[in-house]
């Protein structure tokens, strides 16, 4: 571009570098934009109204393309300009030119206008050197036409963007700040006072009903929680006067604790945990006392550290406000105390923490829980009734009875054994147990993921959770692990802390598409992409006949009908569970799960529902909420993680043979993508259906962009290695035969443990059943489970083996495995098969794994010389993980209950 004679424009589309045909007629350049300022006093202005939009910046480029009069000499020569190849301004140039791409609200262009105004009036006050007459600022923001060089209009305006790019910035910061505060008010909130919000729920229920004289249509918990709120409030209530009016030495137990919270929020925390655990699956809908007066107690633990804190804010409030009453302040003593108010609410969990920290309650024993959980469960079970739908005939009296029963429950190990163990529960009665799989999501979940990043760990229990007490490891009350743990120095730890504190902050959403398509599998009944089904099976009717084989078969049918009956409720429990999560955190942009570890060191998320590391529902439903482009290699293994999904042996070829299968299936996968429920479903042929179809989704996207590789994917790719525990093993033993059994090896295919060892196990069946039955009697056990013989039944076997499991214990894996076949339905030769299978399984493993087997065979031998001497076997880990093995002979440790005596380790004495 050239300039004519009669101007000295420079449009802003050419570089602020330039060069020149001709070099007679060079600018001085000079070093910095404040130097220009003031040393040449010659700048190029442009109109410019007191409401310009931002978007007018491109004025600029206009404004000097168009001839202006000036009063200045033109070269006699026209100065031909070439723009150099720089690219250094070309996002600015292009963003000055698109004013859609600076996205500012209305507010924030204003505010640039204004700052743009002023810099120019600022810069326009000065005196022309010519005439020395001052120019009016009315008179240059209409017209200045000054000489300047061709490059300062792009220095100009940089230092406009600079100005306007800073404030947008501080902006953005401020904003996120406010969001972050709010986010932390929120979870504050949720784990401070979900109890009294569940108290404030039931009472304005109970005002509801008294006010209409009705009671409210309810799901099926809720109803059950209203009816007994009130009774047992009313009965802690009365205990907790009791305890009061005795003299010290007539006080109970659980005494001084019992009267630490308000009665209406002890009773609504029992009612919840009491059918949280019977939520939990527990056979016949029992409860063992021990657990559930274990967990009570814990809860009314924790609650009444909250209390007590929330208490104190309270009375801090009251007081501030007393004094505010009974003093006249002057206004600077006001506006002090408004500003330390406001900086103890920004730092509000700081000071929390310090009040926490101060308080005086100690820490209870295993003991004082049980007294107060025990003594609360008597009286639930005391208060508690049920009542079944008004069928009856009127000159009927109501069939009311109790909800809860305490009774002595007797276990046999094996079937046809005398008695091992008796042991306390508390069964509810079968009309709380319809209908509660139903309504699981309006349980209290504690423990939820958080809103905002979790606390940094920096201790044995400081880290996770910003209130609610959270423990750096799962000790199950071990105490030599616990003191082990706060013994050892901070940086020690140090390592393992980071570990915990990278899995906690990262950050995780809902994948909506895929919970979508789970809410309606589930609302059709289920039964499909293992969900289980919403219907019980029908019990089988007794037949009339005396025929006592075909009333042993009756009985039978019936028990095994009840048992899966009783599973189905216990996974539709666990299914509402997580779902409830789902739905409360899908509206989020993101959460975090705190972690912590077990005693080996592994860690887990510290919420037990919906997370990362649970089943294929869970799975297929989370997804990272900070996306990343593909890439080339993200496309790859995105492709290699959808054929592991599918499984079914594709899982087994090599990467290029799973990358084959899946570029076969392209159809399928995009169908699967788009119509997940009422296409051809191909997606419910996979292993793990949900990850599948999340995977689907994310290529469709991908395969159908112009750009596949720019595509941004949130998918968790999840790898595993093989058998972690052999890998170890082989690697400790150096052994290459067994390290390419698990994979330590490179292979053109992956191998597969599990396999080779079901092969193993079918070879020996097979050698067995050619015997005679009459010498041998494995040869008919044989000959049954020759043809059930697969990867599935001895894989947990194989698993567990590093970890110790025993013959009995995997005796017990196999048998749940031949019992999912449903081949075998006599319980002794269901038995007699399981103790067979599993002693082949054991010979089997020490065949592939004899280097390992050894190893285990010496540490073995090294725990029992430590064991021996009294001591727990212990090590510290690379990373500084001190490690105390929790297997230890307890003690017999009786404790006094209201309800029974029972040892520490969960043994009944009468």
């Amino acid at each position: 571009m050239a300039s004519t004679p009669s101007t000295a424009s420079l449009s802003l589309r050419h570089r602020a570098q330039v060069q020149y045909s001709k070099p007679a007629t060079t600018w001085p350049k000079p070093h910095s934009l404040s130097k220009v300022r003031h040393r040449h006093r010659t700048f190029h202005f442009f109109n410019l109204s007191p409401v310009t939009p931002l978007s007018s910046l491109s004025l600029l480029s206009s404004s000097y393309s168009s001839p202006f009069p000036v009063n200045v000499k033109s070269p006699s020569n026209p100065v031909h300009l070439h723009p150099l190849q720089d690219s250094s301004h070309d996002n600015f140039i292009e963003s000055l030119e698109n004013p859609g791409n600076f996205l500012l609200p209305v507010s924030e262009t204003r505010s640039i206008q204004d700052n743009l105004v002023e810099i120019l009036e600022n810069e326009a006050n000065f005196y022309l050197s010519t005439n020395g007459n001052r120019l009016s600022f009315e008179e240059s923001r209409r017209r200045l036409f000054i000489q300047g060089s061709p490059w300062i209009s792009s220095l100009f305006v940089k230092g406009l963007y600079r100005i306007a790019n800073r404030k947008v910035k501080i902006e953005q910061k401020e904003i996120k700040r406010k969001k972050n505060n709010w986010l932390r008010r929120r979870q504050i909130k949720e784990e401070t006072e979900a109890w009294e919000k569940t108290v404030e729920e039931y009472r304005e229920m109970e005002r509801e009903m008294r006010e209409k004289k009705l009671a409210p249509n309810l799901p099926h918990v809720k109803g059950l929680f209203l009816g007994w709120f009130e009774p047992l409030r009313e009965a802690i209530a009365r205990e907790q006067k009791l305890q009061k009016l005795k003299s010290k030495k007539l006080k109970a137990a659980y005494a001084p604790h019992i009267d630490l919270l308000p009665p209406e929020k002890m009773a609504v925390i029992v009612m919840h945990k009491m059918m949280g655990l019977v939520m939990a699956g527990h056979e016949d809908g029992c409860v063992q006392v021990v657990q559930a007066a274990v967990h009570i107690g814990m809860a009314i633990e924790q609650e009444i550290r909250i209390h007590n804190f929330l208490e104190k804010i309270r009375n801090h409030k009251r007081r501030n406000v007393l004094a505010d009453n009974q003093e006249c302040l002057s206004k600077e003593k006001a506006m002090l105390r408004k500003r330390v108010n406001s900086l103890i609410r920004r730092k509000r969990l700081v000071e929390v923490q310090k009040l926490v920290e101060n308080e005086d309650l100690e820490p209870w024993g295993r003991g004082t829980q049980a007294k107060l959980g025990s003594r609360l469960l008597e009286l639930l079970t005391e208060t508690a009734y049920v009542q079944p739908p008004v069928d009856q005939a009127a000159d009927c009296p109501p069939d009311v009875r109790p909800a809860f029963k305490h009774r002595f429950k007797t276990v046999t190990k094996n079937p046809g054994q005398k008695l091992v163990k008796k042991y306390g529960v508390i069964e509810c009665d079968p009309l709380i147990l319809s209908g509660l799989d139903r309504s699981a999501k309006h349980m209290l979940i504690p423990y939820v993921p958080m809103l905002v990043p979790p606390k940094k760990w920096k201790g044995y229990d400081k880290g996770g959770y910003l209130f609610l007490p959270s423990y750096a490891m799962r000790t199950h009350g071990s105490r030599k692990q616990q003191q082990a743990l706060r013994d050892v120095p901070i940086k020690q730890m140090q390592k393992v802390f980071e570990a915990l504190d990278t899995l906690g902050s990262t950050k995780w959403r809902v994948n909506r598409e895929v919970l979508d398509v789970v809410e309606g599998l589930w609302a059709r009944g289920g039964n499909i992409a293992g969900l289980v089904d919403r219907e019980d099976i029908p019990i089988p009717e007794k037949p009339y006949s005396e025929d006592s084989a075909e009333i042993q078969r009756w009985k039978w049918s019936a028990r095994k009908a009840n048992k899966i009956n009783r599973e189905r409720h216990s996974q539709r429990c666990d299914i509402e569970l997580k779902l409830s999560v789902a739905r409360r955190m899908k509206d989020e942009e993101g959460f975090y799960y705190p972690h912590n570890l077990d005693f080996r060191g592994r860690a887990y998320p510290m919420h037990p529902h919906l997370n990362h590391l649970s089943s294929d529902l869970c799975r297929g439903v989370l997804e990272f909420a900070e996306g990343r482009p593909l890439g080339k290699s993200g496309l790859h293994w995105l492709k290699i993680h959808l054929a592991n999904l599918y499984s079914g042996g594709i899982e087994k070829l090599s990467h290029d043979g799973r990358l084959a299968f899946v570029d076969s299936h392209l159809d399928d996968i995009f169908d699967s993508a788009e119509n997940p429920i009422s296409g051809n479903q191909w997606w419910l042929m996979a292993e793990d259906p949900f990850q599948c179809l999340a995977a689907c989704i994310n290529l469709s996207k991908a395969l159908k962009s112009p750009s596949p590789h720019t595509v941004i994917s949130h998918l968790p790719i999840h790898q595993d290695g093989s058998c972690n525990g052999l890998q170890h093993y082989a690697a400790l033993g150096r052994d290459s035969f067994e390290a390419a059994a698990v994979n330590l090896v490179a292979g053109e295919k992956p191998a597969d443990v599990y396999s080779e060892i079901s092969v193993r196990v079918h070879d020996i069946m097979k050698r067995d059943s050619n015997k005679d039955p009459s010498t041998n009697p494995n040869a008919l056990l044989a000959k049954i489970l020759i043809g059930q013989v697969d990867r599935k039944l001895v894989k947990q076997t194989v698993m567990t083996s590093v970890y110790g499991v025993t013959y009995v214990g995997a005796r017990e894996q196999i048998k749940r495995r031949l019992e999912e076949k449903g081949h075998i339905t006599d319980d002794r030769l269901l038995f007699a098969a399981a103790c067979y299978a599993a002693k082949v399984t054991l010979a089997a493993l020490g065949e592939v794994f004899e280097a390992a087997r050894a190893i285990m065979a010496w540490l073995g031998d090294c725990a029992k010389i430590i064991a021996s001497d009294n001591q727990p076997v212990r090590w510290t880990t690379p990373l500084g993980l001190p490690v105390v093995q929790p297997y230890c002979k307890n003690e017999r440790h009786l404790i006094r209950t209201s309800l029974q005596v029972w040892h520490c380790n969960g043994r009944v004495t009468r």
